[in-house]
């Protein structure tokens, strides 16, 4: 049998996994894993700029392509412990990715020894798995392991720490004998999905909510079959969006208090049943539950047996991995529509559309400084269908998902039940790096950008082109906006006269300085007539000097996005809607006055 280092072993089950890619910072108590990483080849490392960063970029590379798993590592202690809100964010949006830490000596883990933190119990609440090795010969179990929970059941992050010894000692292992552990996903039954079909065809005014497990089960394709043989408008969550695309016939517009449409809040409510698949009820998608669920039946299908019945009791649930279940579903439904056993859903479909072409946002503003409506519709115009946009929290999410157009799965990338500041950044890189072939246009707000604005300089090192659109209005749009119903605008107004940039007025940072300095290319645009023309000058920079480029739109100061405290029919719309096809230029269907 052959001898190695436990760390070697490590690095050999990475490569069988299938990892070629992984982000991290190196340490004295991970440098011998790092020496492996270098010895044995085949897995190409991005040395980030903060060990959060590097999660975030792992998040974002296991989240562009199906099968996909991120890696990040970094040394003892406060590499740990910056991991934990990766491993949050990916927990909460079942994203499996695995994060390496060192660890101190065995001999010295409960001495206090410097940067030795139980790194493992701080982990475990965030983690589907996180274990401190104390075993060399337990490596490899370990990491077996590993991979199996990352893909099994409902995806989620695991943490292995590995106490420097431990990657140290010599064991038996024969990397050429490791076989990977099958996966294990529940898979519905034809009975539950005849039930459940049954359901949708006593009802008149059905919807299909399609969320982000359909996306992580690689069924989008399935899921849209089935709309199309039932006819059944289609609601995708935040997390699900791309599964239809935004100008299909069946795409009945996103539902909830901010990342919603006008339109896909009117359809909801003419509804009568609701297909859940892959969904987790998110309240920012719900609002009160009495107003959603109030009138309709409700079909839950989830991975997560015990997702089924937490946020409210459904008419019938099953547990199944989203991509079993479809399959059922699409082969019931083609044996039914063969029978004409099928209802007609063409006037139901066709009112849905009917709202989409009437229920419109008003985003064409002459303003300066401009309003952010206009950024969204001069992005439309420049990106096209092909394009993966990457953001996490703010206003400029929630505009950017209320305006902006999405048209496959995996082209949304979005932190939806975390939404930490700073994401942004290390997520687009982690994008790009997965695939540097489609354009990553990544979306800010400017204390987003600021979080960890020293990730840019990875892109710039590493040669990893996208396009940032930051918009500065040098607020904490969101919280302020929050803040009205306290009746204050308290510690939210980021602006200060910078005294190296005086022509910024009280805009304060100066992010086209910023970025230069950290390698990358800026454009900053005050005019909204002039927006079209920097992004089209950004992508030729990104093309040729292959570094992130930065176009900061500068906002009025205050704009208040449409959104709702507690119901899907109480959205607050601040600004005139749509009245006339000028008004929305680049919405899906042409205005219907």
């Amino acid at each position: 049998m052959p001898r190695m280092t436990a760390a070697r072993a490590a690095v050999e089950i990475l490569k069988r996994e299938g990892i070629t890619n992984a982000f991290g910072v190196p340490g004295a108590a991970i440098n011998p894993f790092y020496a492996a990483l270098k010895a044995a080849g085949g897995i190409d490392h991005t040395l980030a700029r903060h060990v959060e960063g590097a999660s975030h970029m792992a998040e974002g590379y296991t989240r562009t392509n199906p099968g996909n798993i991120g890696v990040c590592i970094g040394t003892s202690g406060p590499a740990g412990t910056d991991m934990i809100t990766g491993l949050y964010s990916a927990t909460g949006d079942s994203i499996p990715i695995l994060c390496i830490t060192g660890q101190a000596p065995t001999a010295v883990i409960q001495k206090e020894d410097f940067q030795a933190v139980d790194i493992a119990s701080i982990a475990k609440p965030v983690a589907k798995a996180a274990t401190t090795v104390m075993e060399a010969a337990q490596v490899p179990g370990v990491f077996q392991q590993a991979f199996h929970l990352m893909r099994s059941g409902r995806p989620g992050p695991v943490l292995i720490d590995l106490p420097i010894d431990v990657q140290l000692t010599e064991i038996d292992f024969d990397p050429d004998l490791y076989e990977p552990l099958p996966a294990f996903k529940p898979a519905a039954t034809r009975a539950q999905v005849e039930k459940a079909i049954t359901l949708l065809n006593e009802s008149e005014r059905p919807l299909i909510v399609a969320g982000g497990g359909i996306i992580n089960a690689d069924a989008s394709d399935l899921l849209l079959e089935f709309a199309e043989l039932t006819g059944t408008p289609v609601i995708p969550t935040l997390m699900g969006w791309g599964i239809v695309p935004d100008d299909h016939e069946l795409n009945a517009g996103m539902v909830g208090l901010q990342t919603s449409h006008r339109y896909g809040n009117a359809n909801f409510l003419e509804s009568d049943f609701v297909l859940g698949i892959g969904n987790r009820w998110a309240n920012r998608h719900t609002g009160k539950l009495d107003l959603y669920t109030q009138g309709r039946k409700f079909v839950h299908v989830d991975i997560e047996p015990t997702q089924i019945g937490k946020i409210f009791a459904p008419d019938y649930g099953i547990a199944s991995d989203a991509k079993a279940a479809l399959e059922l579903f699409v082969e019931v439904a083609k044996e039914l529509k063969a029978a004409g056993k099928l209802p007609d859903r063409s006037d139901w479909a066709a009112s849905t559309q009917e709202r989409k072409a009437q229920l419109q946002r008003r985003t064409h503003f002459d303003n300066i400084p401009m309003k952010p409506q206009r950024v969204y519709e001069e992005m439309n115009k420049a990106f096209g269908p092909e394009t993966r946009y990457v953001t996490t929290i703010g206003l400029s999410q929630i505009a950017g998902a209320q305006m902006l157009h999405v048209y496959k799965p995996r082209h949304w990338i979005n932190c939806g039940q975390a939404g930490p500041l700073g994401w942004t950044i290390p997520a687009a890189l982690g994008v790009a790096k997965a695939d540097p072939e489609t354009p990553v246009v990544a979306l800010s707000g400017d204390y987003d950008f600021q979080f960890m604005i020293e990730e840019l300089a990875v892109g710039a090192q590493h040669k990893i082109p996208y396009v940032h659109v930051l918009v500065n209005n040098a607020y904490l749009g969101l919280i302020r906006q929050a803040q009205r119903n306290l009746d204050i605008n308290f510690q939210v107004n980021l602006e200060f006269e910078n005294i190296n940039s005086p022509e910024l007025g009280v805009y304060g940072v100066d992010h086209v300085k910023v970025a230069e300095g950290l390698g990358c290319k800026a454009i900053r645009v005050t005019d909204p007539s002039e927006l079209g023309a920097a992004f089209e000058e950004a992508k030729k920079l990104a093309a040729e000097y292959r570094v992130p480029v930065v176009v900061e739109a500068i906002l009025e100061r205050i704009t208040n996005i449409s959104m709702a405290a507690a119901e899907i029919d109480k959205v607050n719309e601040w600004e005139e809607v749509a009245t006339e096809p000028g008004h929305a230029p680049t919405a899906i269907k042409p205005l219907k006055v």
